[in-house]
Order: C-alpha cells, then sequence, then structure tokens
C-alpha cells in the first residue's frame, strides 16, 4: 500500500471518531420533569427545554419579572407536557421576548424550584407570514 493511501485512511478514521464523538453531544429536547430528575440523580449537565411563555386568558404574557438593575429576569414557562417553571435568566430581556411562539430554554434546576437557563431561543412570528394575496381577475 503506498503512503498516501495510508494518511488518508489515518486521516478518514480520525473524521470518523470526531463525528462519533460529537454526536454524543447532540441534545434533545426535553421537559422539565426529566430536569428535575437528572438534577435528582446528581447529574448538572446542560438540556433543552422546549415551550411557551404563560399566557393569562386574554393572551398576554404573565410572570414576567425584571431585577432593578436590567441585567438578569425571571419568567414562567410552560413545557410540552404542560409544566408550569420559573425560569431565571442572567442576562437582560431579549427584544421581543413577549411576542415569542416558542422558547428553548437551555440550561438546569440549580434547585428544586428554579431552573436557570444559560442560554435561551426563540421562535418569534414571521414578518414574512404568507397572507391572503387577492388576484387581478379573480
Amino acid at each position: 500500500m503506498k503512503k498516501g493511501h495510508i494518511i488518508g485512511l489515518v486521516i478518514i478514521g480520525i473524521a470518523i471518531l470526531i463525528i462519533v464523538s460529537m454526536l454524543g453531544d447532540a441534545s434533545t429536547y426535553e421537559s422539565f420533569a426529566t430536569a428535575k430528575e437528572m438534577k435528582s440523580n446528581g447529574n448538572d449537565k446542560a438540556i433543552h427545554v422546549v415551550g411557551q411563555l404563560k399566557k393569562s386568558a386574554d393572551g398576554n404574557v404573565e410572570g414576567i419579572q425584571v431585577n432593578e438593575d436590567k441585567t438578569s429576569f425571571y419568567f414562567m414557562m410552560v413545557d410540552n407536557e404542560g409544566t408550569v417553571q420559573q425560569v431565571y435568566y442572567n442576562e437582560p430581556v431579549p427584544t421581543d421576548f413577549s411576542r415569542a411562539e416558542q422558547v428553548v430554554v437551555i440550561g438546569s434546576y440549580k434547585n428544586e424550584d428554579l431552573f436557570v437557563a444559560d442560554k435561551i431561543l426563540m421562535k418569534c412570528p414571521s414578518k414574512y407570514q404568507e397572507t391572503e394575496v387577492s388576484t387581478a381577475g379573480m
């Protein structure tokens, strides 16, 4: 076998090892119940929890409490299983946060009652949503 072929096979092997190791870090969406269970088992690994902001009957977001210095805030979130949980985020309130259709928090429980988010991802209403278009002659 030529020296170039051996080097090529070694590079391919290293690439496969890197890909396999990265798959172990891939995260799926979990619930607050799973996150709480992980905390009780001593696992403080950050996980992704998906849900919506808690809203009142008239559609207004409720439960947002901004700290006096405006560098952190608390909010109420409902995961996909219906569990309502208070979440703390140590950053200012993101732009259009209250308009978010869906929220993903990445973090973990620091105690039994408080989920601390390290990062927040939001799905906001698109300004490019298709609306009814009338055409000439119809």
